[in-house]
């Protein structure tokens, strides 16, 4: 069975066990009869509670096959699931009016044993009958330690989950290419220095840390120079513990994931909102889009926009559109140039569109077209970029999600923030994403655009 096949069946059984489990306790409760009068409610919420049921499945891990692989993991993560969903039905029924006459609150406890019992028993019955085949995920671990061999060995007995261990490596004192560590250890491959030709060469997917925390600056350069698209994670010490939260455990082995991939969902609802706001934001603020035109008309005069391609996700080339701040032709001279906080060229009305963020209405475009969000780092140009690319050490990073008309560097700082601090917020706003972190940049950015803080 494939991923997508298991993730798609798991989905459509939970679903079921959960609706059986509920008319099973109807008919605990009153028998083959069930008066309609009863059964009314839960036909008409059946879809909502199964839905919200699936998304508090997919946040307890119930379709992420490495969390559930063994049987009290299973056991445990359906409790939880089924025990949580107990407590947001009651409280839909309390908040809907819902009567305890017209949907007993003793059906909702006697669905919550039988609701447990069958998320737990297709999963073990499922297992027995059609064994789960993960596509091949090539693993390289960075050390030759008997941490690092233990690691090794505890993803090769995983094999069934699609782990395979390419190699080892180390050190140039530690070990030479093509020997063993250990008796039954994989081979090392060569060294550090080498790393990051050894995962294109080989294909890898995860480099696994293992070694001492002097050597993980090597490591972080395969994250971010772009050059492979790999997983990293590093086995914590107890600093990184205190600052950031374990991803997986292999065996009692703990690991952190030092490369970003933002989860399915948050991409899909960060898009339905940039979707719906850019829509909202077009139709309420005409008249200031119509204001904002006038006066660079009057004062400047056509054209009313500047457009200009930048570098957005992947760093694929699209055109942005921004109202003009500057004279007409305000690079003719110098040639591209990035704009200081008192820049001579741009005009006093520019002055005034920029200071309150008006300038960057017309982007709101971009984002309903999905070349930009609203939260992320800002897009930059193909000329700026191969500079900062080369002198910027992660700057490659950034282009792993979309670009932003807002973003943490844009509210913490002005328009003349240097290229590296800037990066420092983009990579932490990469790395702590969530929805609300995204309604806090907003927020700020609102509060930005009322005050002109930040932007001189």
């Amino acid at each position: 069975m494939s991923r997508a096949r298991f993730i798609g069946l798991s989905v459509l059984f939970d679903a079921i066990a959960y609706n059986v489990a509920v008319l099973a306790a109807f008919v605990v409760r009153f028998g083959l009869r069930v008066p309609s009068f009863n059964l009314a409610p839960f036909v008409t919420l059946a879809p909502y509670l199964t839905v919200l049921f699936l998304g508090v499945a997919w946040v307890d891990g119930l379709y992420d096959a490495e969390r559930v692989e063994g049987l009290w993991a299973v056991v445990r993560g359906a409790a939880t699931a089924g025990t949580f969903m107990l407590l947001l039905t009651l409280g839909i029924l309390q908040l809907a009016g819902i009567t305890f006459d017209a949907f007993p609150r003793l059906v909702i406890l006697l669905a919550w044993p039988l609701h447990i019992a069958l998320l737990i028993g297709w999963r073990a019955l499922s297992t027995r009958i059609t064994p789960i085949h993960w596509p091949e995920q090539k693993v390289l671990v960075v050390g030759t330690g008997a941490l690092a061999v233990e690691l090794a060995r505890e993803l090769d007995r995983r094999s069934k989950w699609g782990y395979r261990v390419v190699g080892l490596v180390t050190r140039d004192e530690d070990g030479v290419r093509g020997t063993k560590p250990l008796e039954g250890s994989p081979a090392v491959l060569g060294t550090v220095s080498e790393l990051t030709r050894i995962v294109c060469d080989q294909g890898i997917d995860r480099v696994i840390v293992a070694s001492p925390v002097a050597l993980r600056e090597l490591v972080e350069d395969i994250a971010l120079n772009g050059e492979a698209d790999v997983r990293v994670d590093v086995v914590p010490e107890l600093y990184e513990i205190f600052i950031g939260e374990v991803d997986s455990i292999v065996a009692d082995i703990p690991l952190m994931e030092i490369t970003h991939r933002s989860p399915q969902w948050y991409v899909s609802a960060k898009r339905v909102g940039d979707i719906l706001g850019s829509l909202l934001l077009l139709i309420v603020l005409s008249p200031v889009l119509l204001v904002a035109s006038l006066a660079i008309l009057f004062s400047m005069g056509a054209p009313v926009l500047f457009s200009q391609d930048r570098l957005g996700q992947d760093m694929r080339q699209f055109r942005v559109h921004k109202f003009r701040t500057m004279v007409r032709d305000a690079e003719a001279s110098s040639g591209p140039v990035l704009a200081e906080a008192e820049d001579p060229r741009i005009t006093a009305v520019g002055r005034v569109l920029r200071r309150y963020r008006v300038d960057e209405l017309p982007q709101l475009t971009n984002i309903l077209r999905g070349e930009m969000s609203f939260v992320g780092p800002r897009p930059e140009r193909a000329f700026f970029i191969e500079t900062f690319l080369a002198e910027i050490p992660g700057y490659r990073e950034r282009f792993r999600i979309k670009p932003g008309a807002t973003g943490l560097a844009q509210v913490s700082g002005g328009y003349a923030t240097t290229p590296e601090r800037k990066l420092k917020y983009d990579l932490i706003y990469m790395y702590h994403q969530n929805l609300l972190m995204d309604v806090r940049i907003v927020a700020d950015t609102i509060r930005v655009v009322l005050t002109g803080r930040g932007a001189r």
